[in-house]
């Protein structure tokens, strides 16, 4: 198994894991041909020194993917943060140890760049990622809340 960044190229086999789940199924469009707007958001990680999209490569193929954003902030006396987002393993290879690989991975960078704290959610309708963030060490220490724009469907819309 090798990590690397990922390429433009690696786009079509990483929506694909990022569609494939329940969740996923609803809100990623992994057709033949993908919107250019996930290649705009590509592009956009890929010119910004603080985030990364990376894969997991089993045998030539795309096992696992994340995306690691560096975020500088005033707390814990100005030291910076990294976020995990985005993290899926394929099906095939799920269990297999490298999604646990992977999150490890994304620590250790976190540490060799100085961070003070690795962040991530995970959506509370996958008990078995919550699961498998805990065993790695992460605890719920926070509430996580979301304001969704597209859909129109909050309460209390300013």
């Amino acid at each position: 198994m090798t990590f690397r960044e990922a390429g433009r190229d690696d786009l079509p086999a990483i929506v694909r894991l990022l569609a494939d789940d329940p969740l996923g199924a609803t809100r990623e469009s992994a057709g033949e041909v993908i919107p250019a707007a996930y290649f705009d958001a590509f592009d956009a990680i890929d010119k910004d020194p603080n985030n990364a999209v990376i894969v997991a490569e089993v045998d030539g193929s795309i096992a696992g993917t994340l995306q690691l954003t560096y975020i500088p902030g005033l707390t814990y006396t100005g030291g910076e943060r990294a976020q995990i987002e985005g993290v899926r393993v394929a099906a095939e290879h799920r269990g297999g140890g490298i999604g646990q690989f992977l999150i490890g991975w994304a620590i250790e960078r976190a540490r060799e760049r100085g961070c003070r704290v690795v962040q991530l959610t995970t959506d509370r309708q996958r008990p078995e990622a919550v699961r498998f963030y805990q065993k790695m060490g992460f605890r719920p220490s926070h509430m996580g809340m979301k304001y969704h724009l597209r859909d129109g469907a909050q309460t209390g819309d300013l």
